[in-house]
């Protein structure tokens, strides 16, 4: 395919994406108190006597400020139920766009990729919201005494979003080096001794990644991905020593030789043949053909 048409592929992949992160909004902006509820569960919720008093510094009061915050709040909310609803329909699209230019066994892979990466990025969604609390609750405690905490709901919501998007991408990287191990483009050996700059750039990610300033969301973002760069480099350890059983030239860079078998062996007795039987004589040519040929010479 010419440039063109990679790129009018990749057009129409990206059109099929977003409408269906579209029609997922939609479908969510009917149950959108219900999300936004969901989403609101995990603050600490309290009201202004108990901020004030016996419960300060565990909980906060929640409201919106301005006339069309409740309207934005929704819209955000429900585009990120879109986006985690259409998880399967854009890993889809994004397979279909790379399937053409991958061999067969290839191809094989990149399904296990399509079946494993939207368990993971509901995994990540799915733990974002479980640190929700812990990670509110700690916020709150730095309230000072003589002041009453009053969380604006948006920005409470908008750490909730990003985190549930930001954690279900993180949760698809150690997959994206295991599809590059099977791909023949990263070996396990290279991964492993990566380990050091993995676990930092990891850790820096968690810090830029993560919405709130707390080393608590940082570290529960990092930590999980730490364990599945680990597990992603045990899995394509095991691969790559499947490949060396099978094909003891597979662990060869581009720029080394593959080994030859330079031993002697014995060389078996002589074989008789049969001598091939002579060609029968053509007959003579004749003087007239003789002269036409001079001729043409």
């Amino acid at each position: 395919m010419a440039l063109a048409d990679h790129l009018r592929e990749l057009r129409n992949r990206l059109v099929k994406s977003v409408l269906a992160i579209v029609l997922f909004t939609i479908v969510a902006a009917f149950f959108h108190k219900q999300l936004m509820n969901f989403l609101l569960a995990p603050l600490p919720n309290c009201s202004f006597a108990d901020a004030a008093t016996k419960e300060h510094g565990t909980c906060a009061v929640s409201a919106t400020i301005g006339l069309l915050t409740p309207f934005t709040l929704t819209l955000k909310v429900c585009l990120t139920a879109g986006v985690v609803a259409a998880v399967p329909v854009w890993l889809y699209q994004l397979w279909c766009f790379v399937a053409p230019g991958l061999h067969r066994h290839e191809r094989r892979y990149s399904l296990g990729f399509l079946a494993a990466g939207t368990p993971l990025f509901l995994a990540g969604a799915t733990f974002a919201y479980l640190i929700l609390p812990t990670t509110a609750r700690m916020l709150v405690s730095f309230t000072p005494t003589e002041v009453t905490p009053i969380m604006p709901a948006e920005d409470y919501l908008d750490i909730a979003t990003r985190m549930v998007v930001v954690f279900g991408l993180a949760f698809e990287f150690p997959l994206l080096l295991v599809m590059l191990n099977f791909g023949g483009v990263l070996s396990g050996k290279r991964l492993r001794g990566w380990w050091r700059g993995m676990v930092m750039g990891i850790t820096v990610f968690a810090a830029f990644a993560t919405p709130s300033a707390d080393p608590l969301s940082m570290l529960a973002l990092a930590a999980p991905i730490w364990a599945l760069y680990f597990l992603a480099v045990g899995i394509a350890l095991l691969n790559d020593r499947r490949r060396a059983r099978r094909n003891p030239d597979a662990g060869l860079s581009d720029e080394e030789a593959s080994h030859l078998d330079l031993s002697i062996e014995e060389v078996g007795a002589a074989e008789a043949v049969e001598a091939t039987p002579s060609p029968i004589a053509s007959a003579p040519v004749p003087a007239a053909r003789h002269e036409q040929m001079d001729d043409i010479t």
